[in-house]
């Protein structure tokens, strides 16, 4: 009786000689990891002695350099600037998945619903997320980020409103083009209810593009809540913050103290930076028509 190997999936192959692209999504694949194992294991490492505490006052020495001892210096506060970066690297992501999730669970469902319904609901969702969408951002974040305070919580939600817009247009023209496919005419014509027209035939054909949308949202998130740090309205003092360590780092910047500086912009702009390769690297396995442009021209 002969053994067949079992296939992997078309889509979780990875070619053998892959083109510039997918190389970027691997390199960003890893840096988002990275930073990821971090996170996760900053509380581990702070347990062993590895890590000292972030935002204890310490018998720390002020603005002391780089050294075997301190290997991204101390801060004004006598902080080491090393825990300080990789608990940084915890808050920034418990912050920006919050977001996008909160965003995407509620621009993806009323998306669907839009699209699929049309008619009068239609036309009121398009205008006010269209009026969202109008507005810049980081101004919309820092306008509720004065309502509803510092917090993890507090700023995720402030993030992500800027972002159902955006879930809620591509779902809602997926839907719109799919919704008139033979298939779904058939489940209707057999009395499917809209329920299960959505769930069990709609969701999974419109929803290709949203894992791109959530790794790019991620790494605007990020951004974004360094900019609510820098301008004192995001995470409370007792949370590591890039933003606001940037904030307090511009003090010394002037004075010759750059490592105050430099780690904790530098990881913000390398986690920025994997998230957008791994979310452009996505884009070409989500989308037929880049696939096909790159292997023609290879």
């Amino acid at each position: 009786m002969a053994i067949t190997k079992r296939q992997i999936p078309s889509f979780l192959r990875f070619p053998k000689n892959p083109n510039l692209s997918q190389v970027l999504m691997l390199i960003g694949l890893a840096i988002t990891l990275f930073f990821i194992f971090l996170a996760f294991f900053a509380p581990v490492f702070q347990a062993w002695g590895w890590l000292q505490s972030p935002t204890e006052l310490l018998n720390n020495p002020v603005y002391d350099p780089p050294s075997g001892k301190y290997w991204f210096g101390t801060s004004l506060l006598g902080h080491d600037v090393f825990s300080r970066t990789i608990f940084g690297a915890q808050a920034a992501l418990q912050v920006v998945i919050l977001a996008t999730a909160l965003s995407m669970l509620i621009g993806v469902p009323l998306g669907m619903v839009s699209g699929y319904l049309g008619g009068r609901l239609d036309k009121i969702l398009l205008f006010i997320m269209d009026s969202i969408y109008t507005l810049p951002g980081l101004l919309l974040s820092v306008t509720l980020a004065f309502i509803v305070g510092r917090g993890i919580l507090n700023a995720a939600i402030a993030i992500s409103i800027a972002y159902i817009p955006q879930y809620y247009r591509v779902v809602r023209n997926h839907t719109v083009s799919v919704k008139t496919e033979v298939f779904i005419e058939a489940a209707q014509a057999m009395g499917a209810s809209t329920w299960t027209v959505l769930s069990r035939y709609l969701f999974f054909n419109v929803i290709q593009s949203v894992p791109v949308l959530f790794t790019l949202n991620a790494a605007d998130a990020i951004l974004v809540l360094g900019g609510l740090g820098f301008l004192g309205l995001g995470l409370p003092e007792t949370v590591p913050e890039w933003g606001r360590d940037l904030k307090l780092a511009l003090e010394g910047l002037s004075t010759g103290i750059w490592w105050t500086t430099l780690f904790p912009g530098l990881a913000m702009t390398l986690m920025v930076v994997g998230l957008s390769l791994l979310g452009e690297g996505l884009n070409e396995f989500v989308n037929p028509r880049l696939r096909r442009q790159n292997s023609i021209r290879k």
